[in-house]
């Protein structure tokens, strides 16, 4: 057999989670060493003991590892174990990172510049203007957008990256051939044709409610930051930024109408220190240094999320920022007429790359 097929048996032993996977495998070196390991050394690793040390040695399920290996090529899923170059560095970091990965997409290059988008399944129609205006803005830019794929502000937060021809993974809490909700497999299907979905748990998990708890620490163990919009005192989304803080990641919150339930969550977040934002230009502000390279990528029209640029286009855009400023400011810095300019601007706008605000101002959408 295989390595991946000593991984996958890892992850099916009962009991053997991937906080003592990892200390099994720094005392063996390999998964298959562990499996090869008699019971007496298997106990010596802190916190195996006699049980867990028997239900590795007398592992028998080598057929369903097969079965699993053969749905996923049926299902085009690949498997990453945590051993692999592919799997996402910054996740690899995290304290417990799942042992596998099951993904549909394309996986590689997505997550060096992820953001985290969550929220509430109950969202207001404020809420889901603002995740999918936001989501649309990071995607334009050259993050990748990372959610759960929930109804709500996940959903919204998803599309507003497709909308934008940009990158997202979604994170499931359930078995990749059990999407939930239902409703959202369209969803699924599309995002995996640009970006990626990804989950921890084998096929034929169904979505437990204590599986989300779980798969919301790779949530944001895959990005530089998470963004809350709108969330109760008690919302999942919660979870999302306790692994945040966990894992060193920075926290945004978008405030919202101190009289609605959903945005007590967020707003009491700004309170404890999350940093308040009312718009994607803030976060990239605030990730600015840790994202510099792919900004410098978009701005010359090489970022894989905008339309190819025209030499003028790029021109152009090296003159705007995140401050508006006047055709006439524009138009003497790069020393083309001003119908020419105004041209230039509408393609930009179109490409999503620039917008107008009142009085002829322009600035980087």
């Amino acid at each position: 057999m295989t390595d991946i097929r000593y991984w996958i048996a890892l992850n099916f032993v009962p009991d053997i989670g991937p906080v003592l996977a990892g200390r099994l495998l720094s005392a063996f070196g390999s998964a298959e060493n562990i499996f090869q390991a008699p019971v007496s050394e298997l106990r010596q690793v802190e916190d195996i003991g006699q049980t867990r040390a028997g239900n590795i040695a007398g592992f028998n399920q080598w057929d369903r590892v097969e079965k699993e290996l053969e749905f996923a090529a049926k299902q085009k899923v690949r498997l990453i174990t945590r051993g692999d170059n592919e799997y996402p560095d910054r996740l690899r970091q995290v304290h417990g990172a799942p042992l596998v990965l099951y993904v549909k997409g394309n996986l590689s290059d997505l997550c060096r510049y992820a953001i985290a988008m969550v929220g509430s399944r109950t969202s207001t129609s404020y809420g889901m203007y603002v995740a999918e205006k936001m989501g649309f803005k990071l995607a334009s830019s050259g993050l990748t957008v990372v959610s759960g794929m929930a109804r709500g502000i996940d959903s919204a937060s998803h599309n507003g990256a497709l909308k934008a021809q940009g990158r997202t993974i979604a994170v499931l809490g359930s078995g990749l051939d059990m999407p939930y909700p239902p409703e959202n497999k369209a969803l699924m299907d599309e995002i995996a044709v640009s970006g990626a979905v990804i989950s921890e748990f084998p096929f034929g998990t169904r979505p437990e409610k204590e599986n989300f708890p779980k798969r919301n620490r790779i949530i944001s163990g895959l990005s530089l930051g998470v963004i809350v919009i709108e969330a109760a005192l008690d919302s999942g989304s919660l979870i999302t930024v306790a692994y945040a803080l966990e894992q060193n990641r920075e926290v945004f919150a978008v405030p919202g109408n101190i009289t609605s339930v959903n945005s007590k969550g967020t707003n009491d977040l700004i309170k404890r220190g999350a940093r308040l934002v009312e718009g994607a230009e803030e976060v990239l502000d605030e990730l600015g240094p840790q994202i510099k390279g792919i900004m410098n990528e978009v701005k010359a029209g090489t970022g894989k999320t905008l339309s190819a640029m025209t030499d003028d286009e790029k021109l152009i855009l090296d003159h705007l920022s995140s401050e508006p400023k006047h055709i006439d400011n524009i138009t003497r810095a790069a020393k083309i007429p001003v119908s020419r300019v105004l041209s230039i601007l509408l393609s930009l706008e179109l490409k999503g790359a620039a917008r107008q605000t009142q009085g002829k101002h322009f600035s980087l959408n």
